[in-house]
């Protein structure tokens, strides 16, 4: 099998960067945070220009964690401009490599298979990256970073921990180099796939790098992390044998459908059980568009500020169906029963579970099937509509209530203001 050879090019400070090409701004000399200052000193920043990093300030931050004293420019959010940005920026990477060895990874992040292509241009992978680079930085303004490495996993680190500290923002490792390099490099959670959580579960073995991990008795760590402790030990001597080709192939089963929201403020429980019942309209139409139905479902409530434990329910419905009206009918019955009154809330989650082709729908004797068969055209057809002429071309009288989320959140990308 040939040694393949990867990049992984992340768009630096994208959000932050984007708005800085706007207006013909140096995101390394001006500072400016993306939020929304509509949601006052709280909101988070999603972006911050890696001038404004240097004084301290991350992303992820909050607008009122940051130093009086230090001047700045807040950017709202336009989710749309960067999802364009976005685009053109794969565009240009399809100008030198193939869709199928290209793998994105995420809107500012993609991973890319230079194998074949080093003989094609006649170019080291380093050349080749820096081709590709040149051309996002000329053609968008937007500059990026690259790992190279020889399998995804080392290519991913070498951007999140070399390529950060090398003057031409790149960084290359193969397995030996890995070795040489970051087996002792602490903190683990600088590394691909290393959470909090796993890292202090691997503190109380006493590891606290990667060598540790690649010298610990296998059997524990499968004893406490179960089949996720094939990829620490993988990842710990270098290896990774998934590649794009297999990433491609693969086709996930979906088994649930969830929807999750954090509420723009506090709820009383009544407004959050109208935002709740919004939420299983939204998830009925994914059900009817996807033609599947569930028997089981799951209702998550979260309350401010955490002043009492959230609430949980499940419960395995007596049909098999994508009928709202009995989906509704059960998620209510779960509100009222799991619902603590007079505490604020703050998270509503809902989920559909155990998913089954529509082929597998199963109703009790008193199921009136011509209900059904009404209320499932009127589904496909809001599902066409709304495929056509936006989510907000229908609908219902409840979502004009003063506390419903779902006019809002239809015209929001990843929970922020399109434009």
């Amino acid at each position: 099998m040939m040694d393949r050879i990867y990049l992984c090019i992340d768009l630096k400070s994208f959000y932050a960067s984007v708005e800085c090409a706007e207006r013909g701004i140096d995101p390394f000399e001006i500072n400016l945070v993306v939020a929304d200052p509509s949601r006052g000193g709280g909101a988070i920043t999603l972006a911050a220009t890696p001038a404004i990093k240097k004084l301290g300030v991350p992303s992820r931050g909050r607008i009122y964690e940051i130093p009086k004293d230090i001047e700045y420019i807040i950017a709202p959010p336009r989710m749309s401009l960067y999802m364009e940005y976005s685009a053109r920026i794969y565009g240009i990477m399809l100008k030198y490599i193939s869709a199928d060895d290209i793998h994105v990874y995420s809107c500012d992040e993609a991973f890319l298979d230079v194998t074949t292509y080093i003989s094609l241009y006649k170019k080291t992978a380093k050349q080749i990256a820096q081709m590709i680079l040149d051309d996002i930085l000329k053609e968008t303004n937007i500059t990026a970073t690259v790992g190279i490495g020889s399998n995804l996993y080392l290519a991913k680190v070498a951007l999140d921990i070399t390529a950060k500290h090398s003057s031409d923002n790149m960084g290359y490792l193969d397995e030996g180099l890995y070795r040489q390099l970051l087996w002792h490099h602490k903190p683990l959670t600088d590394f691909w796939h290393v959470g909090p959580g796993t890292a202090n579960r691997l503190a109380m073995l006493g590891i606290d790098d990667m060598a540790g991990i690649a010298h610990c008795d296998e059997e524990v760590l499968y004893k406490i992390f179960g089949v996720n402790a094939e990829y620490l030990i993988d990842h710990s001597w270098g290896r990774e044998p998934c590649t794009i080709e297999d990433i491609k192939a693969y086709r996930p089963k979906a088994n649930s459908i969830s929807n999750s929201q954090i509420l723009f403020e506090d709820y009383k429980a009544n407004d959050a059980f109208l935002v709740m019942k919004e939420m299983v309209d939204v998830n009925v139409l994914q059900l009817t568009e996807n033609h599947l139905v569930t028997n089981h479902i799951s209702l998550f409530i979260g309350y401010s500020k955490n002043v009492i434990k959230p609430s949980r329910g499940s419960r395995k419905i007596g049909v098999t169906t994508n009928s709202c009206k009995l989906l509704m009918e059960e998620f209510i019955l779960l509100f009222k029963k799991i619902i603590v009154k007079d505490y604020p809330i703050r998270q509503i989650a809902i989920s559909f579970g155990n998913l089954k082709d529509e082929y597998f729908e199963q109703y009790n004797l008193f199921t009136d099937m011509e209900d059904i068969d009404k209320e499932r055209r009127l589904q496909q057809t809001l599902v066409f509509i709304q495929n056509k002429y936006g989510k907000n071309a229908v609908l219902k009288g409840m979502n004009f209530y003063d506390k419903a989320t779902q006019r809002k959140r239809n015209t929001l990308i990843g929970g922020h203001n399109a434009k």
